[in-house]
């Protein structure tokens, strides 16, 4: 079979494919921005069987921040193949397609939403971040000290270059949210409610992103740089009282305003979310800033990776160079992990210490405190979906 580059002659059969694998028809008044949104932001591969598109995926050209890093990173969405030519092994050699693509472009790392995680990780990609959603009712909205700064909601077009402000500061403290650009901005605020926190000094220091339907306030996104704007949104919140019986917050396990209300017992649902994969394990460690200190002179990372040989390797890592090695090189201090273990520690979702309890991470227990040591404290979060 070959893979090939899917053109824009395609693309509706692509959509149309979608629809079949995915049950879920585009109204024919949204077919041609669906079209546009191929076209303009996404790339297309798949397999042709008699002059027909029979599978596909579409690949979307990102990138993520890792703490103060922005990092290439390669999307995936899309994956589908009409039923009769399923086990036929397309899917696999799809994703071992993109994978070669994105290493020869420059990518470290790649994203996606999985019908399956037990599918994907089998080719190398893991879980990096659980979605929280808080529900409560309007008996647990108990209003916090007054702060000077006030609430503006936004009436018509939001001001996005001060979104986009907040949001990036904001996501300069986790690992693994997306770099909006200004097209991905205009799709998520439509349709939504949005309002800024303004400080004394005018200064927009937070936001939410919401909206109210059927007596329910939906709260998408909550963005907030200090403690004030924590405070200032969450009492808007409560001033909803009267519109809404029932309220969800989307948000992550770190986030303190949830243990900050008068009743924090509230219903939290935790479901793991998105899974990464590192793409080039060399080109991201040329990146990704680990906590070398005086009593650290090398970390040794024996890498399994059956679908990226360039991966399969041993990674000798000093506070200056990266050194690599065939995998058959034997070293007292190893560890030895796969790729996916090493992606969900690089985003903070699980510890060495926490895979090596599982039998993920193998190793002598100093190599693995040594490991942690290196590692950034930062917590994974993705708001997006793609």
């Amino acid at each position: 079979m070959d893979v090939v580059n899917i053109g824009e002659e395609r693309y509706l059969e692509a959509i149309r494919l979608s629809e079949y694998a995915f049950q879920n028809r585009v109204a024919d008044e949204q077919l041609e921005e669906r079209l546009t949104h191929l076209k303009k932001h996404q790339q297309l591969i798949g397999i042709i069987e008699e002059d027909a598109l029979v599978a596909k995926l579409h690949f979307l050209p990102l990138e993520v921040y890792v703490g103060d890093m922005k990092i290439k990173m390669g999307g995936i969405a899309g994956v589908a193949t009409y039923p009769e030519f399923r086990r036929n092994g397309f899917v696999k050699e799809m994703l071992i397609t993109i994978l070669e693509r994105m290493r020869s472009e420059g990518y470290s790392i790649s994203m996606l939403y999985p019908f399956s995680v037990p599918f994907y990780r089998r080719y190398g990609w893991e879980l990096f971040s659980n979605r929280i959603k808080a529900t409560m009712s309007k008996s647990d909205l108990h209003f916090q000290a007054a702060t000077e700064g006030k609430i503006r909601r936004m009436f018509n077009s939001p001001p996005i270059q001060e979104l986009n402000d907040l949001y990036e500061t904001y996501a300069k403290n986790y690992s693994g949210m997306l770099v909006r650009e200004q097209d991905w901005w205009e799709k998520i605020v439509k349709d939504q409610q949005i309002a800024i926190y303004y400080d004394q000094a005018n200064q927009p220091s937070g936001y939410i992103m919401y909206t109210v339907k059927n007596k329910t306030m939906k709260v998408e996104e909550l963005v907030t740089l200090n403690a004030e704007a924590k405070r200032g949104i969450w009492n808007y919140i409560c001033q909803h009282d009267s519109m809404s019986d029932d309220f969800e917050i989307i948000t992550h396990e770190k986030e303190p305003l949830l243990f900050s209300i008068n009743e924090p017992r509230v219903k939290l649902e935790i479901t793991p979310y998105f899974m990464a994969r590192i793409v080039d394990v060399e080109l991201l460690f040329k990146t990704y800033v680990l906590n070398w200190g005086s009593d650290i002179e090398e970390l040794v990372l024996q890498v399994s990776d059956s679908y990226a040989a360039w991966n399969d390797k041993t990674f000798v890592l000093t506070p200056n160079k990266i050194f690599i090695e065939g995998r058959d090189v034997r070293r007292e201090k190893s560890l030895h992990l796969s790729i996916n273990a090493l992606s969900t520690i690089l985003f903070g979702y699980k510890t060495p210490s926490e895979l090596s309890e599982v039998g993920q991470v193998k190793g002598k227990r100093e190599e693995i405190e040594k490991f942690e040591r290196l590692l950034p404290k930062r917590a994974p979060f993705f708001y997006d979906f793609f």
